[in-house]
């Protein structure tokens, strides 16, 4: 099952296009850190911004790339039920080690909808699912209760928590803890998740600091606590800066800052805007690799 440190990507661009050079070499950034997995076409990718071709294409090189070096847990989520299937299967047969699928958007189904749809998509993949809970962009929240009904379903290993509610967390690892795994899908809850249960987090920042990630989740599990409190506490605001504008924006500019792809934004996103928000965010980020983080 999945635990550990996984990247949620991002998705290069270049005049247009997926620059796929530059996605080459974060892709290398992650594994030589020691990552567990990556997760193209998440949130954090623009997902929402890529055609059909582009989502396939991308699964498939990064696949390719990787070699079966780290996993590779494809976002393959959609609020409609048929075209999740159908994104999940082709993903499948491009050799991808899981897939994340998202609560359904917009439509705001019921539990029973929820329950139903995941069933569904997991019914039709030949590889691990990892649910990804986030209501505050999808509208609806998938309670601990649907979670347990859905433990029961083959193929469903694992949990993106992304409520920021660590008492609905702690009911949820209480009911289905010996099933499935529980991952933060928020950065600055990864230490207090490890600390009622949870094995890990499907990361944003640790696209630009991976090593030091996997250093935070390794050194809790080795039982080092104060070490990985060291590095949640020399990260805190990091995790708070890079949400300061909706997700991927942030760290897309930081990406570019140091040097690892440009700051290419598909719309409706757009560029981070240049403030004193922005300039502390870079410098909190620069003092970070002043004292070795990468």
């Amino acid at each position: 099952m999945f635990q550990g440190v996984y990247t949620a990507i991002i998705t290069p661009f270049k005049n247009g296009k997926i620059d796929y050079d530059s996605y080459f070499k974060l892709l290398e950034k992650q594994i030589k850190a020691g990552i567990n997995g990556v997760v193209p076409c998440g949130t954090t990718g623009e997902s929402p911004t890529l055609s059909h071709v582009e989502h396939a294409e991308l699964i498939r090189e990064t696949v390719k790339a990787v070699k079966n070096r780290i996993q590779v847990v494809a976002g393959t989520g959609s609020n409609s039920t048929q075209e999740a299937i159908e994104l999940t299967e082709a993903a499948c047969k491009d050799g991808v080690d899981g897939i994340l699928s998202v609560n359904p958007y917009y439509n705001k189904p019921t539990q029973e909808g929820l329950f139903q749809h995941f069933k569904a998509i997991a019914e039709h993949s030949s590889v691990p699912v990892m649910l990804y809970n986030i209501p505050g962009r999808t509208s609806v929240n998938v309670l601990p209760e649907t979670v347990l009904r859905l433990s029961e379903v083959k193929n469903i290993r694992s949990m993106k928590e992304a409520t920021g509610d660590l008492g609905q967390m702690s009911k949820l690892i209480s009911l289905v803890g010996h099933k499935m795994t529980v991952l933060s899908g928020d950065d600055n809850l990864t230490l207090p998740l490890l600390a009622i249960g949870g094995v890990g987090v499907v990361s944003v920042v640790s696209n630009l600091f991976p090593k030091a990630l996997v250093e935070l989740v390794q050194n809790f599990h080795d039982g080092n606590i104060a070490e990985a409190r060291k590095i949640h506490y020399d990260f805190i605001e990091v995790f708070s800066l890079a949400f300061m504008e909706t997700n991927p924006i942030p760290i897309k500019a930081a990406m570019s800052w140091f040097g690892h792809c440009s700051s290419e934004i598909r719309l409706p996103m757009t560029p981070l805007t240049q403030n004193e928000t922005s300039a502390k965010f870079r410098k909190v980020l620069e003092g970070l690799k002043e004292k070795g983080y990468e």
